[in-house]
């Protein structure tokens, strides 16, 4: 798999708002996001169908207090990396903050950031031996 995802969005409504949501086909665990605007400008909260913390919250003030390889915080760092301010995740739900000028070309790249969270397979799953820097050791043969 390469970079090449098809997409098949479908746009909805929420509580009165335009929200987009989409699937994609991949290798590992699909997750189904649907985002969805805040209140301010600068937020939008992505909706999964997994959770992601259980009832923990994790705050992210910045890309400075991500530490560890657990799922929040491997989405964490990818969403500081494409422009993300501030992230926090609670159970199913990812609010983000980044500066709403931004959010037309940033949305679809943290939109996929969030759906291939949990793809094991492929150059943008990020869950490989090298991706995680570690030694890859295959099994013996017996």
């Amino acid at each position: 798999m390469g970079a090449a995802y098809g997409r098949d969005l479908i746009e909805t409504r929420f509580l009165g708002v335009p929200a987009v949501r989409s699937t994609l086909p991949s290798m590992g665990q699909l997750i189904t996001v649907t985002v969805r605007p805040g209140s301010s400008a600068d937020v939008r909260f992505f909706d999964t169908n997994r959770s992601l913390t259980g009832m923990a919250i994790e705050r992210y003030a910045g890309a400075e207090d991500v530490r560890g390889g657990r799922p929040p915080d491997v989405l964490a760092r990818r969403l500081f990396d494409l422009g993300a301010r501030r992230v926090t995740v609670y159970s199913n739900v990812v609010a983000v903050e980044a500066p709403a000028e931004a959010w037309a070309s940033l949305e679809p790249k943290m939109l996929h950031a969030v759906e291939h969270l949990f793809e094991y397979y492929g150059d943008e799953a990020g869950w490989s031996a090298d991706a995680r820097g570690i030694e890859y050791k295959p099994s013996p043969v017996a």
